[in-house]
């Protein structure tokens, strides 16, 4: 990426959930871009207020977050769904998940956090591997083939002890996952940790999304909430079929 473009994508790719403020050196090592090409292009982008100054380090600036809130999959998505994720949260108490697909990795959307402190690594815009959870198992298995296949050949890295570890555990988790119309996943991510998820379809029956929810395994009564589950995967559904015949 030698373009000024490409050096300040470079910069802005440099943050991450970890590493939320960056110093000048930092951000330089980080991106790989020279130091004086960062500092430059640092002050323009605080100029922009897509970066800001926090005493001598940089951090993401506002104006990222106001144009983040005009992308329109995530705007239309979020507000068909969000009545139906508040009602969930409510009914069951455990934290809920909206999410989409972005390549080979999950992309969540909104997060409506449950009660107690279960420690789940998810966030609003944070992604992570399809396979390994319960939305993106929900989505995947409703994918076409040569996305599976890119997630097995892509390598399936293990969180824990109980992650799928092989394409033909994966195989038969899909499966079953397309027979139930509903995605469990068992402390793949986190022990102690339980979520399940159904798909989100669009007009024309096209898979868009996944909702899911998460709680502690001692609290995960999975034959009343996947009722809770399927009831708002629906109702999202039905507002997303409205939303398209009135468009």
């Amino acid at each position: 990426m030698h373009s000024v473009l490409g050096k300040a994508r470079l910069l802005l790719e440099a943050f991450d959930a970890d590493s939320m403020a960056l110093s000048l050196t930092e951000l330089s090592r980080r991106s790989g871009v020279a130091k004086a090409t960062t500092h430059r292009l640092a002050n323009a982008l605080v100029e922009w207020g897509v970066l800001e100054r926090a005493g001598t380090k940089y951090r993401l600036g506002l104006r990222l977050f106001e144009l983040g809130q005009l992308v329109p999959t995530q705007r239309v998505l979020r507000d068909a769904a969000l009545p139906y994720l508040q009602e969930l949260h409510a009914a069951t108490g455990a934290t809920v998940h909206f999410a989409i697909r972005d390549g080979l990795d999950v992309l969540y959307i909104e997060k409506l956090s449950g009660h107690g402190a279960v420690e789940i690594p998810s966030r609003v815009a944070g992604r992570l591997p399809l396979y390994a959870t319960a939305t993106g198992k929900a989505i995947l298995a409703f994918s076409a083939g040569d996305v599976i296949a890119q997630v097995v050949d892509n390598g399936l890295s293990t969180f824990t002890r109980r992650t799928v570890a092989s394409a033909a555990q994966l195989h038969r988790q899909l499966a079953t996952v397309r027979q139930n119309m509903l995605a469990v996943e068992a402390e793949e991510m986190s022990l102690g940790v339980v979520s399940a998820a159904v798909p989100v379809f669009g007009s024309q029956s096209a898979l868009v999304a996944a909702v899911g929810m998460s709680t502690t395994t001692a609290r995960m009564n999975l034959g009343r909430m996947s009722v809770q589950l399927r009831s708002a995967g629906l109702g999202i559904n039905r507002a997303l079929g409205s939303l398209a015949r009135s468009a």
